[in-house]
Protein backbone atom coordinates (compact mmCIF):
# COMPACT_ATOMS: atom_id res chain seq x y z
CA UNK A 1 0.00 0.00 0.00
CA UNK A 2 1.28 3.46 -0.89
CA UNK A 3 2.23 5.62 2.10
CA UNK A 4 -0.10 8.48 3.08
CA UNK A 5 1.37 11.50 4.85
CA UNK A 6 -0.05 12.24 8.29
CA UNK A 7 -1.05 15.76 7.27
CA UNK A 8 -3.32 14.20 4.62
CA UNK A 9 -4.80 11.67 7.06
CA UNK A 10 -5.69 14.43 9.53
CA UNK A 11 -7.68 16.50 7.03
CA UNK A 12 -10.56 14.06 7.56
CA UNK A 13 -11.18 13.25 3.91
CA UNK A 14 -9.93 9.68 4.24
CA UNK A 15 -12.42 8.44 6.87
CA UNK A 16 -13.50 4.92 5.96
CA UNK A 17 -10.45 4.18 3.79
CA UNK A 18 -7.41 1.97 4.33
CA UNK A 19 -4.10 3.82 4.67
CA UNK A 20 -0.44 3.15 5.31
CA UNK A 21 1.32 5.60 7.62
CA UNK A 22 5.03 5.62 8.43
CA UNK A 23 6.65 7.74 11.10
CA UNK A 24 8.32 8.00 14.49
CA UNK A 25 6.64 7.10 17.77
CA UNK A 26 6.12 10.02 20.11
CA UNK A 27 4.29 8.11 22.82
CA UNK A 28 2.66 4.69 23.36
CA UNK A 29 -0.01 4.76 26.07
CA UNK A 30 -1.82 1.90 27.77
CA UNK A 31 -0.49 -0.62 25.22
CA UNK A 32 -3.18 0.78 22.93
CA UNK A 33 -2.66 4.37 21.73
CA UNK A 34 0.39 5.18 19.56
CA UNK A 35 1.08 8.84 18.70
CA UNK A 36 2.95 8.89 15.36
CA UNK A 37 4.59 11.86 13.66
CA UNK A 38 6.23 11.92 10.22
CA UNK A 39 7.23 15.60 10.15
CA UNK A 40 4.63 16.62 7.56
CA UNK A 41 2.75 18.49 10.31
CA UNK A 42 3.25 19.36 13.96
CA UNK A 43 0.18 17.24 14.75
CA UNK A 44 0.45 13.52 15.51
CA UNK A 45 -1.93 10.87 14.28
CA UNK A 46 -3.24 8.44 16.86
CA UNK A 47 -3.00 4.80 15.88
CA UNK A 48 -5.08 2.43 18.01
CA UNK A 49 -3.94 -1.16 18.43
CA UNK A 50 -5.90 -4.07 19.88
CA UNK A 51 -3.42 -5.44 22.43
CA UNK A 52 -4.83 -8.95 22.12
CA UNK A 53 -4.30 -9.02 18.34
CA UNK A 54 -0.54 -8.41 18.45
CA UNK A 55 2.41 -10.29 19.92
CA UNK A 56 3.45 -8.75 23.25
CA UNK A 57 7.18 -8.84 22.33
CA UNK A 58 6.39 -6.99 19.10
CA UNK A 59 4.49 -4.24 20.94
CA UNK A 60 7.35 -3.82 23.44
CA UNK A 61 9.44 -2.56 20.52
CA UNK A 62 6.99 0.32 20.03
CA UNK A 63 8.98 2.81 22.08
CA UNK A 64 9.44 6.58 21.90
CA UNK A 65 11.73 7.31 18.94
CA UNK A 66 11.15 4.02 17.15
CA UNK A 67 10.19 4.18 13.47
CA UNK A 68 7.09 2.21 12.53
CA UNK A 69 4.74 1.51 9.64
CA UNK A 70 1.04 0.89 10.25
CA UNK A 71 -1.76 -0.19 7.95
CA UNK A 72 -5.32 0.35 9.01
CA UNK A 73 -8.66 2.07 8.56
CA UNK A 74 -9.13 5.79 9.18
CA UNK A 75 -12.06 6.21 11.56
CA UNK A 76 -13.64 9.11 13.38
CA UNK A 77 -12.15 9.44 16.85
CA UNK A 78 -14.26 9.24 19.97
CA UNK A 79 -11.45 10.53 22.17
CA UNK A 80 -10.43 14.12 22.82
CA UNK A 81 -7.56 15.81 20.98
CA UNK A 82 -8.09 14.39 17.51
CA UNK A 83 -10.91 14.16 14.99
CA UNK A 84 -9.68 10.97 13.29
CA UNK A 85 -7.49 8.02 14.20
CA UNK A 86 -6.22 4.85 12.58
CA UNK A 87 -7.53 1.46 13.62
CA UNK A 88 -4.38 -0.64 13.19
CA UNK A 89 -4.55 -3.93 11.26
CA UNK A 90 -0.79 -4.37 10.63
CA UNK A 91 2.20 -2.92 12.47
CA UNK A 92 5.83 -3.16 11.32
CA UNK A 93 8.89 -1.92 13.22
CA UNK A 94 11.20 -0.19 10.74
CA UNK A 95 13.79 0.96 13.28
CA UNK A 96 14.11 0.32 17.02
CA UNK A 97 15.00 2.97 19.61
CA UNK A 98 16.32 1.68 22.93
CA UNK A 99 14.38 3.63 25.60
CA UNK A 100 17.40 3.39 27.93
CA UNK A 101 19.56 5.26 25.41
CA UNK A 102 17.27 7.41 23.25
CA UNK A 103 17.74 10.95 24.66
CA UNK A 104 14.37 12.42 23.61
CA UNK A 105 11.96 10.86 26.05
CA UNK A 106 8.50 12.49 26.48
CA UNK A 107 9.48 15.32 28.83
CA UNK A 108 10.61 18.94 28.58
CA UNK A 109 14.19 19.37 27.37
CA UNK A 110 16.21 22.57 27.57
CA UNK A 111 17.29 24.26 24.35
CA UNK A 112 20.91 24.06 25.54
CA UNK A 113 20.63 20.27 25.86
CA UNK A 114 18.99 19.99 22.44
CA UNK A 115 21.89 21.89 20.83
CA UNK A 116 24.15 19.09 22.08
CA UNK A 117 22.04 16.57 20.13
CA UNK A 118 21.30 18.75 17.11
CA UNK A 119 21.16 15.62 14.91
CA UNK A 120 18.02 14.54 16.78
CA UNK A 121 16.36 17.81 17.78
CA UNK A 122 14.27 18.03 14.59
CA UNK A 123 12.12 15.28 16.15
CA UNK A 124 10.85 17.64 18.85
CA UNK A 125 7.75 19.76 18.26
CA UNK A 126 9.71 22.99 18.62
CA UNK A 127 12.36 22.20 16.04
CA UNK A 128 9.99 20.44 13.66
CA UNK A 129 7.97 23.68 13.64
CA UNK A 130 11.09 25.82 13.10
CA UNK A 131 12.33 23.70 10.19
CA UNK A 132 8.94 23.75 8.45
CA UNK A 133 8.69 27.54 8.89
CA UNK A 134 12.25 27.92 7.63
CA UNK A 135 11.31 26.01 4.48
CA UNK A 136 8.19 28.13 3.99
CA UNK A 137 10.27 31.31 4.30
CA UNK A 138 12.84 30.05 1.76
CA UNK A 139 10.00 29.44 -0.69
CA UNK A 140 8.42 32.82 0.10
CA UNK A 141 11.71 34.64 -0.59
CA UNK A 142 12.01 33.10 -4.05
CA UNK A 143 8.31 33.59 -4.78
CA UNK A 144 8.37 37.28 -3.82
CA UNK A 145 11.29 38.11 -6.08
CA UNK A 146 10.17 35.84 -8.92
CA UNK A 147 6.70 37.39 -8.92
CA UNK A 148 8.34 40.84 -9.19
CA UNK A 149 10.50 39.81 -12.17
CA UNK A 150 13.83 39.52 -10.34
CA UNK A 151 16.47 36.97 -11.36
CA UNK A 152 18.28 34.77 -8.83
CA UNK A 153 22.08 34.92 -9.18
CA UNK A 154 24.54 32.49 -7.57
CA UNK A 155 27.46 34.50 -6.25
CA UNK A 156 30.82 32.92 -5.29
CA UNK A 157 31.43 31.44 -1.87
CA UNK A 158 35.20 31.69 -2.31
CA UNK A 159 36.28 35.28 -3.02
CA UNK A 160 39.29 37.56 -2.97
CA UNK A 161 37.35 40.63 -1.80
CA UNK A 162 36.04 41.80 1.58
CA UNK A 163 32.67 43.40 0.92
CA UNK A 164 32.32 44.83 4.41
CA UNK A 165 35.93 45.94 4.86
CA UNK A 166 35.92 44.54 8.40
CA UNK A 167 38.57 41.88 7.83
CA UNK A 168 36.67 39.24 9.83
CA UNK A 169 37.04 36.49 7.23
CA UNK A 170 37.79 32.79 7.15
CA UNK A 171 40.80 32.18 4.91
CA UNK A 172 40.72 29.48 2.21
CA UNK A 173 43.90 27.56 1.39
CA UNK A 174 45.16 24.17 0.27
CA UNK A 175 48.59 24.71 1.82
CA UNK A 176 50.08 22.02 4.02
CA UNK A 177 49.92 24.10 7.20
CA UNK A 178 52.99 22.34 8.59
CA UNK A 179 55.01 23.53 5.59
CA UNK A 180 53.70 26.86 4.30
CA UNK A 181 55.79 28.38 1.45
CA UNK A 182 57.23 31.79 2.21
CA UNK A 183 58.82 34.62 0.25
CA UNK A 184 62.39 35.81 0.84
CA UNK A 185 61.18 38.36 3.39
CA UNK A 186 59.32 35.65 5.37
CA UNK A 187 55.76 36.43 4.27
CA UNK A 188 53.36 33.68 3.21
CA UNK A 189 53.72 33.19 -0.55
CA UNK A 190 50.12 33.09 -1.71
CA UNK A 191 51.26 32.81 -5.33
CA UNK A 192 51.96 29.16 -4.49
CA UNK A 193 48.41 28.61 -3.17
CA UNK A 194 45.59 26.99 -5.14
CA UNK A 195 44.14 30.26 -6.48
CA UNK A 196 47.49 32.04 -6.73
CA UNK A 197 46.31 34.75 -4.34
CA UNK A 198 44.87 35.23 -0.87
CA UNK A 199 41.24 34.06 -0.75
CA UNK A 200 38.50 33.71 1.86
CA UNK A 201 34.94 32.60 2.42
CA UNK A 202 32.50 35.31 1.41
CA UNK A 203 31.07 37.72 3.95
CA UNK A 204 28.51 38.95 1.42
CA UNK A 205 27.46 38.31 -2.18
CA UNK A 206 26.61 41.98 -2.67
CA UNK A 207 29.59 43.17 -4.71
CA UNK A 208 29.31 40.26 -7.17
CA UNK A 209 25.53 40.48 -7.52
CA UNK A 210 25.90 44.18 -8.38
CA UNK A 211 27.60 43.08 -11.61
CA UNK A 212 24.42 41.23 -12.61
CA UNK A 213 22.13 44.13 -11.74
CA UNK A 214 24.11 46.22 -14.24
CA UNK A 215 22.84 43.90 -16.98
CA UNK A 216 19.57 42.35 -15.76
CA UNK A 217 18.31 45.36 -13.73
CA UNK A 218 16.67 43.51 -10.82
CA UNK A 219 18.47 40.55 -9.28
CA UNK A 220 19.03 38.86 -5.91
CA UNK A 221 21.36 36.35 -4.36
CA UNK A 222 20.42 34.02 -1.50
CA UNK A 223 23.36 32.06 -0.18
CA UNK A 224 25.66 31.16 2.71
CA UNK A 225 27.96 33.80 4.18
CA UNK A 226 30.69 33.57 6.78
CA UNK A 227 32.02 35.92 9.46
CA UNK A 228 35.05 35.08 11.60
CA UNK A 229 33.74 37.38 14.31
CA UNK A 230 34.45 36.03 17.79
CA UNK A 231 30.98 36.89 19.11
CA UNK A 232 29.52 34.28 21.41
CA UNK A 233 26.07 35.87 21.61
CA UNK A 234 22.46 34.90 20.95
CA UNK A 235 22.50 37.09 17.80
CA UNK A 236 25.63 35.94 15.94
CA UNK A 237 26.61 32.94 13.84
CA UNK A 238 29.86 32.26 11.98
CA UNK A 239 27.90 30.69 9.10
CA UNK A 240 24.52 32.07 8.08
CA UNK A 241 22.39 32.76 5.00
CA UNK A 242 21.90 36.15 3.38
CA UNK A 243 19.27 37.47 0.99
CA UNK A 244 20.71 40.35 -1.04
CA UNK A 245 18.71 42.03 -3.82
CA UNK A 246 20.32 44.64 -6.08
CA UNK A 247 18.27 46.91 -8.32
CA UNK A 248 19.40 49.19 -11.12
CA UNK A 249 17.58 52.54 -11.35
CA UNK A 250 16.49 52.37 -7.67
CA UNK A 251 17.31 55.30 -5.42
CA UNK A 252 17.16 55.23 -1.61
CA UNK A 253 13.39 55.80 -1.42
CA UNK A 254 12.74 52.91 -3.85
CA UNK A 255 15.06 50.72 -1.78
CA UNK A 256 13.15 51.48 1.45
CA UNK A 257 9.83 50.81 -0.26
CA UNK A 258 11.01 47.39 -1.50
CA UNK A 259 12.44 46.43 1.90
CA UNK A 260 9.14 47.24 3.64
CA UNK A 261 7.09 45.39 1.03
CA UNK A 262 9.42 42.36 1.23
CA UNK A 263 9.28 42.06 5.03
CA UNK A 264 5.51 42.44 5.12
CA UNK A 265 5.19 39.78 2.43
CA UNK A 266 7.37 37.28 4.32
CA UNK A 267 5.55 37.79 7.62
CA UNK A 268 2.16 37.65 5.92
CA UNK A 269 3.15 34.44 4.12
CA UNK A 270 4.13 32.83 7.43
CA UNK A 271 0.85 33.87 9.08
CA UNK A 272 -1.13 32.43 6.17
CA UNK A 273 0.80 29.22 5.54
CA UNK A 274 2.33 28.17 8.89
CA UNK A 275 -0.71 28.49 11.18
CA UNK A 276 -0.32 25.27 13.20
CA UNK A 277 3.41 25.70 13.74
CA UNK A 278 3.09 29.38 14.68
CA UNK A 279 0.22 28.59 17.08
CA UNK A 280 2.44 26.03 18.81
CA UNK A 281 5.41 28.44 19.03
CA UNK A 282 3.14 31.27 20.20
CA UNK A 283 1.82 29.08 23.02
CA UNK A 284 5.36 27.94 23.87
CA UNK A 285 6.56 31.56 24.11
CA UNK A 286 3.64 32.52 26.35
CA UNK A 287 4.39 29.61 28.69
CA UNK A 288 8.05 30.71 28.87
CA UNK A 289 6.99 34.29 29.57
CA UNK A 290 4.97 33.22 32.62
CA UNK A 291 8.19 32.13 34.33
CA UNK A 292 9.78 35.58 33.89
CA UNK A 293 9.43 38.61 36.18
CA UNK A 294 6.59 40.93 35.10
CA UNK A 295 8.95 43.65 33.82
CA UNK A 296 10.73 41.17 31.52
CA UNK A 297 7.62 39.78 29.87
CA UNK A 298 6.89 40.58 26.23
CA UNK A 299 4.27 43.26 25.63
CA UNK A 300 2.89 41.35 22.65
CA UNK A 301 2.52 37.64 21.93
CA UNK A 302 4.38 36.16 18.97
CA UNK A 303 1.29 36.22 16.74
CA UNK A 304 0.53 39.80 17.79
CA UNK A 305 4.10 40.86 16.88
CA UNK A 306 3.79 39.30 13.45
CA UNK A 307 0.40 40.90 12.82
CA UNK A 308 1.87 44.20 14.07
CA UNK A 309 4.39 44.12 11.17
CA UNK A 310 1.71 43.41 8.57
CA UNK A 311 -0.71 46.04 9.88
CA UNK A 312 1.62 49.01 10.45
CA UNK A 313 3.27 51.40 8.05
CA UNK A 314 6.96 51.63 8.84
CA UNK A 315 8.12 54.97 10.24
CA UNK A 316 10.78 56.70 8.07
CA UNK A 317 13.29 58.58 10.20
CA UNK A 318 16.65 60.17 9.43
CA UNK A 319 19.64 59.25 11.58
CA UNK A 320 19.86 62.90 12.69
CA UNK A 321 16.23 62.86 13.90
CA UNK A 322 16.85 59.56 15.67
CA UNK A 323 19.89 60.96 17.52
CA UNK A 324 17.79 63.91 18.77
CA UNK A 325 15.07 61.55 20.03
CA UNK A 326 17.58 59.24 21.73
CA UNK A 327 19.65 62.05 23.27
CA UNK A 328 16.52 63.50 24.89
CA UNK A 329 14.99 60.16 25.91
CA UNK A 330 14.44 59.15 29.53
CA UNK A 331 16.76 56.10 29.37
CA UNK A 332 19.56 58.31 28.06
CA UNK A 333 19.00 61.14 30.57
CA UNK A 334 18.74 58.67 33.45
CA UNK A 335 21.81 56.79 32.17
CA UNK A 336 19.81 53.57 31.69
CA UNK A 337 21.32 52.93 28.26
CA UNK A 338 24.50 50.87 28.35
CA UNK A 339 25.83 53.10 25.54
CA UNK A 340 24.85 56.71 26.20
CA UNK A 341 24.04 58.96 23.24
CA UNK A 342 25.85 62.28 23.50
CA UNK A 343 26.98 63.37 20.06
CA UNK A 344 25.94 63.09 16.45
CA UNK A 345 28.00 60.35 14.80
CA UNK A 346 27.45 57.65 17.40
CA UNK A 347 26.99 54.12 16.04
CA UNK A 348 23.54 53.02 17.23
CA UNK A 349 23.33 49.83 19.31
CA UNK A 350 20.52 47.31 19.55
CA UNK A 351 19.20 48.97 22.74
CA UNK A 352 18.78 52.28 20.89
CA UNK A 353 17.12 50.64 17.88
CA UNK A 354 14.69 48.74 20.08
CA UNK A 355 13.84 51.87 22.08
CA UNK A 356 12.81 53.67 18.88
CA UNK A 357 10.64 50.75 17.72
CA UNK A 358 9.18 49.43 20.97
CA UNK A 359 8.92 52.51 23.19
CA UNK A 360 8.96 55.70 21.16
CA UNK A 361 7.09 54.97 17.91
CA UNK A 362 5.59 51.54 18.69
CA UNK A 363 5.99 50.77 15.00
CA UNK A 364 8.71 49.30 12.77
CA UNK A 365 11.24 52.00 11.84
CA UNK A 366 13.44 52.64 8.81
CA UNK A 367 16.45 54.82 9.64
CA UNK A 368 18.26 56.51 6.77
CA UNK A 369 21.12 58.92 5.95
CA UNK A 370 23.79 57.71 8.37
CA UNK A 371 27.16 59.38 9.04
CA UNK A 372 29.59 58.30 6.34
CA UNK A 373 32.27 57.37 8.92
CA UNK A 374 30.25 54.47 10.33
CA UNK A 375 29.11 52.93 7.05
CA UNK A 376 30.74 50.85 4.29
CA UNK A 377 32.81 52.26 1.43
CA UNK A 378 30.29 51.43 -1.34
CA UNK A 379 27.42 53.58 0.04
CA UNK A 380 26.52 56.72 -1.93
CA UNK A 381 27.75 60.03 -0.51
CA UNK A 382 24.97 62.55 0.03
CA UNK A 383 25.36 66.17 -1.03
CA UNK A 384 25.73 67.33 2.59
CA UNK A 385 29.25 65.83 2.68
CA UNK A 386 28.50 64.23 6.08
CA UNK A 387 26.11 61.36 5.39
CA UNK A 388 25.59 58.42 3.04
CA UNK A 389 22.33 57.15 1.53
CA UNK A 390 22.15 54.16 3.88
CA UNK A 391 19.05 52.66 5.47
CA UNK A 392 18.37 50.12 8.23
CA UNK A 393 15.02 48.51 9.01
CA UNK A 394 14.39 48.05 12.74
CA UNK A 395 11.99 45.47 14.22
CA UNK A 396 10.61 44.94 17.74
CA UNK A 397 12.53 42.49 19.89
CA UNK A 398 15.43 42.29 17.47
CA UNK A 399 16.62 45.74 16.37
CA UNK A 400 18.20 45.89 12.90
CA UNK A 401 16.85 43.22 10.56
CA UNK A 402 17.78 44.75 7.19
CA UNK A 403 20.73 46.94 6.23
CA UNK A 404 21.06 48.55 2.82
CA UNK A 405 21.89 51.62 0.81
CA UNK A 406 21.94 53.35 -2.50
CA UNK A 407 25.32 52.36 -3.95
CA UNK A 408 27.96 54.86 -5.02
CA UNK A 409 27.71 54.88 -8.83
CA UNK A 410 30.23 57.71 -9.45
CA UNK A 411 33.65 56.34 -10.39
CA UNK A 412 35.75 59.19 -8.98
CA UNK A 413 33.92 59.25 -5.64
CA UNK A 414 34.10 55.46 -5.19
CA UNK A 415 37.79 55.34 -6.19
CA UNK A 416 38.61 58.03 -3.62
CA UNK A 417 36.68 56.11 -0.93
CA UNK A 418 38.55 52.88 -1.71
CA UNK A 419 41.88 54.72 -1.41
CA UNK A 420 40.80 56.51 1.77
CA UNK A 421 39.93 53.22 3.49
CA UNK A 422 43.16 51.55 2.42
CA UNK A 423 41.43 48.85 0.34
CA UNK A 424 43.83 47.46 -2.32
CA UNK A 425 42.50 48.70 -5.67
CA UNK A 426 43.71 45.53 -7.42
CA UNK A 427 41.22 43.52 -5.33
CA UNK A 428 38.28 45.60 -6.58
CA UNK A 429 39.32 46.66 -10.10
CA UNK A 430 36.29 44.88 -11.56
CA UNK A 431 33.91 46.59 -9.10
CA UNK A 432 35.31 49.98 -10.08
CA UNK A 433 34.99 48.97 -13.75
CA UNK A 434 31.20 48.87 -13.34
CA UNK A 435 31.34 52.64 -12.79
CA UNK A 436 33.41 53.18 -15.97
CA UNK A 437 31.13 51.47 -18.46
CA UNK A 438 27.47 52.49 -18.41
CA UNK A 439 27.19 53.26 -14.72
CA UNK A 440 23.69 53.79 -13.33
CA UNK A 441 22.06 54.65 -10.01
CA UNK A 442 21.37 51.43 -8.12
CA UNK A 443 20.49 50.23 -4.65
CA UNK A 444 20.23 47.08 -2.59
CA UNK A 445 19.98 45.61 0.88
CA UNK A 446 20.80 42.53 2.90
CA UNK A 447 18.50 40.47 5.10
CA UNK A 448 20.11 37.93 7.41
CA UNK A 449 17.83 34.94 6.92
CA UNK A 450 18.36 33.55 10.42
CA UNK A 451 17.49 36.94 11.98
CA UNK A 452 14.23 36.80 10.01
CA UNK A 453 13.52 33.24 11.17
CA UNK A 454 14.29 34.30 14.74
CA UNK A 455 11.67 37.01 14.46
CA UNK A 456 9.03 34.81 12.82
CA UNK A 457 9.47 31.92 15.27
CA UNK A 458 10.02 34.02 18.40
CA UNK A 459 13.13 32.03 19.33
CA UNK A 460 15.50 33.87 21.65
CA UNK A 461 18.75 32.38 20.34
CA UNK A 462 19.85 32.42 16.71
CA UNK A 463 21.51 29.00 17.23
CA UNK A 464 18.04 27.49 17.40
CA UNK A 465 16.83 28.58 13.95
CA UNK A 466 19.55 26.92 11.83
CA UNK A 467 19.94 23.11 11.82
CA UNK A 468 23.64 23.04 12.73
CA UNK A 469 24.91 26.32 14.23
CA UNK A 470 28.53 27.31 13.65
CA UNK A 471 29.85 29.48 16.49
CA UNK A 472 33.20 30.04 18.25
CA UNK A 473 34.56 26.70 19.50
CA UNK A 474 31.65 24.82 17.93
CA UNK A 475 31.68 23.01 14.58
CA UNK A 476 30.00 19.82 15.81
CA UNK A 477 28.05 17.57 13.43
Amino acid sequence: MKRTKIIDVLDGAKVGTQVNVKGWVRTFRNNQFIAINDGSTINNVQAVVDFNSFDEKHLKRVTTGACISVNGEVVESLGKGQSVEIKVAELEILGDADPEKFPLQPKKHSLEFLREIAHLRARTNTFGAIYRIRHAMIFAVHKFFTDKGFFNIHTPIITGSDAEGAGEMFKVTNFDLDSVPRTEDGRIDYKEDFFGKETNLTVSGQLEVETACMALSEVYTFGPTFRAENSNTSRHLAEFWMIEPEMAFYELEDNMNLAEEFLKYLVGYALENCKDDLAFLDNRAQEEDKAKPQNERAEMTLLERLQFIVDNEFVRLSYTEAIDILRNSKPNKKKKFQYLINDWGADLQSEHERFLVEKHFKKPVILFNYPKEIKAFYMRHNDDGKTVAAMDVLFPGIGEIIGGSQREERYDVLKAKVEEQGIPEEDLWWYLDLRKFGSAPHSGFGLGFERMIQFVTGMGNIRDVIPFPRTPDNAEF
